[in-house]
C-alpha cells in the first residue's frame, strides 16, 4: 500500500489482496458464491439470515414491534451469517440475496417462498404485509418513505465512509475523515431539524421510517458507533438525542438489538432467535430464573 500523499491512480485498477483493514479478508471484486452450503431452516414462515448490524437491527427491530403489536404471524427464525467468516457467500445465502449483503428474508407464508433482500425493501415488504408501521394516509405515507430512503441513501456516507476512514482503515487518511465527518454532522442536522417539528420522522406517528434511521443515526449519537460520540460532539443535536433516547427505551427495540449479535456484551447477545422464551436464554446456555 503506498502512502496517500505519494499515490498516483494505475491506468488499470488490479484487486491487491493485501490491502489491509478489519474486512479486507472478505471484501473482493465479483460477485456469487464461494462455496456451496445450504441455509438452515426453521419452523416458522419468516426466515431471516442476518446479522446485528445496523441494517440488520432495522428489520429484527420491526419483527419484535410486530409481535408487541400483536401481529402473531410476524413469528420468525433468524439465523446468524457471520460476514467476517464469509457466511453471505455461500451458495444458500446468495440464492436469497444476489448481492451477498446483510439481511435477508425468505417469507414461506404463500404457496411458494418470497426472497426479499436490502434492508429498506423487507421494511416496507413487512410493513405493507401486516398493515403496521407504515401511515395510511398518502401524505404521511409518502412522507415515512421520503425517510426510508433518506436513510438509504445517506447512511453509507456514514458507514462506508465516515465509519470506515475513522474506525476501520489502515491508515487514516485526514481529507477522508475531513470529508465524511462533515457529510455525517451536515446529515445529522437535517435529522435534528426535522426532529425539532415532529416527534417522529413521518409525523406523530413512529414508523418503518424510524425504524431504519434509529440504528445508524440513533446509535452514533448514543455512542453505539465507532466510539465517535465526542468526535463529532453528537449531544449538540439535542432533538435526535430526545428522539433516539425515546426509541431505545421501547421494549422491542431492546429485544431486537440482542438479535444475532455475536459481540460485545455476552448478556446482550443472542446469536439465534426462534421464539420469544429465547430472550430469557442466559450466555450459558441455561434459562433465566
Amino acid at each position: 500500500m503506498s502512502d496517500s500523499a505519494d499515490y498516483v491512480p494505475p491506468k488499470v485498477w488490479q484487486w491487491n489482496r493485501a490491502n489491509g483493514g478489519q474486512f479486507a479478508n472478505i471484501n473482493r471484486p465479483v460477485a456469487g458464491a464461494t462455496h456451496d452450503k445450504d441455509l438452515p431452516t426453521g419452523h416458522h414462515p419468516l426466515q431471516l439470515y442476518s446479522l446485528a448490524t445496523p441494517n440488520g437491527v432495522k428489520v429484527t427491530v420491526l419483527l419484535e414491534e410486530l409481535l408487541a403489536a400483536g401481529h402473531a404471524g410476524a413469528e420468525y427464525d433468524a439465523w446468524l451469517i457471520d460476514i467476517r467468516q464469509g457466511d453471505q457467500f455461500s451458495s444458500g445465502f446468495v440464492a436469497i440475496n444476489p448481492n451477498s449483503k446483510i439481511p435477508a428474508l425468505l417469507d414461506r407464508s404463500g404457496p411458494a417462498p418470497v426472497r426479499v433482500f436490502e434492508s429498506g425493501a423487507i421494511l416496507l415488504y413487512l410493513a405493507e404485509k401486516f398493515g403496521a408501521f407504515l401511515p395510511a394516509s398518502a401524505s404521511a405515507r409518502t412522507e415515512c418513505l421520503s425517510w426510508l430512503f433518506w436513510q438509504m441513501g445517506s447512511a453509507p456516507y456514514l458507514g462506508g465512509g465516515f465509519g470506515h476512514f475513522y474506525a476501520y482503515a489502515p491508515v487514516k487518511i485526514e481529507y477522508a475523515i475531513d470529508r465524511f465527518a462533515m457529510e455525517t454532522k451536515r446529515q445529522l442536522d437535517v435529522l435534528d431539524r426535522r426532529l425539532a417539528e415532529v416527534e417522529y420522522l413521518a409525523g406523530t406517528d413512529y414508523s418503518i421510517a424510524d425504524i431504519a434511521v434509529w440504528p445508524w443515526y440513533g446509535g452514533l449519537v448514543l455512542g453505539q458507533l465507532y466510539n465517535a460520540a465526542e468526535f463529532l460532539t453528537v449531544d449538540s443535536y439535542t432533538h435526535v438525542q430526545r428522539w433516539a433516547k425515546a426509541i431505545a427505551a421501547r421494549p422491542a427495540v431492546q429485544r431486537g438489538r440482542r438479535v444475532n449479535r455475536n459481540c460485545g456484551d455476552a448478556a446482550e447477545q443472542l446469536a439465534e432467535r426462534h421464539s420469544a422464551a429465547d430472550f430469557d436464554a442466559r450466555p450459558d446456555g441455561a434459562t433465566a430464573g
